[in-house]
């Protein structure tokens, strides 16, 4: 009798162990790639170990594009937009009329809030972004700015009062990037009342007030204006110190290197 060989014996069950053995491979495969972390690393179901991911290096970048869109740049775009939204109201009917001066005034107040709110949101929850960083300057100084030669040009304000507060401003802006090789200027509380009272005194010049509503504006806006001269020199001072600084520590280190 001729003997058969137990591989031919069990060729079917055989055949049929070795598929099911490569098809719980392939979904054990397809298990560890669903696993993926949201560091764009692959965890080992059974060890925890990281497998490289083809598409981490794609996930990574995806993340880093969607934190743009955080809560405090959300608010700075706000600011942006506020702003022809301000003007148009500002200059409606000719820019007299004190229902469309109260409806601006609602736009300024909204932005000078949510600029109080979007630095703190960013430094608190760690949703500092280069966008945020360059956006956020812009916006305070594009809002006010359209504020302030709004006035003016109604003859609300004296030009030169908006010369001081946007030259310093500006001034002050163009003076951080100039020693920021250096260090940089940090704000002081000094700068912190100067904006509080630029906001407050623009705002009251923004309603179409009479009386001794009107004379106390001036008085604010006069203190305003001290604030942002004041603080605006002793900005340039705290500049002249940190560069002085920074280059006789830069001296220093390049003595001691020769040496």
């Amino acid at each position: 009798m001729t003997g058969v060989p137990a591989s031919a014996a069990g060729g079917s069950s055989g055949a049929r162990k070795a598929a099911e053995a490569a098809v719980a491979h392939r979904a054990g495969a397809d298990g560890a790639s669903d696993s993926a972390g949201s560091d764009g690393t692959v965890r080992d179901q059974e060890g925890g170990r990281p497998a490289p991911a083809r598409g981490g290096k794609i996930t990574a970048a995806a993340v880093n594009q969607a934190s743009v869109w955080n809560v405090a740049n959300l608010l700075t775009m706000l600011r942006l937009l506020l702003v022809p939204g301000f003007v148009a109201l500002m200059l409606a009917d000719g820019g007299y009329d004190p229902a469309w001066r109260s409806f601006a005034w609602a736009a300024f107040a909204v932005a000078m809030i949510t600029d109080l709110f979007d630095g703190h949101l960013a430094r608190t929850y760690d949703l500092v972004t280069d966008f945020g960083k360059i956006a956020d300057p812009i916006a305070d100084k594009a809002i006010m700015g359209a504020a302030l030669i709004c006035l003016s040009s109604l003859g609300d304000l004296p030009w030169w009062v908006t010369g001081v507060i946007l030259g310093r401003e500006l001034g002050i802006t163009l003076l951080r990037f100039v020693v920021i090789r250096y260090g940089v200027i940090p704000a002081s509380r000094g700068g912190k009342l100067k904006t509080l009272t630029q906001g407050v005194a623009v705002g009251m010049y923004v309603l179409a007030l009479t009386g001794w509503l009107a004379t106390l504006r001036f008085w604010v806006m006069a203190a305003a204006v001290v604030l942002t001269v004041v603080t605006g020199l002793d900005y340039v001072k705290q500049a002249i110190v940190l560069r002085r600084r920074g280059i006789a520590e830069r001296r220093a280190a390049l003595e001691e290197t020769e040496a």
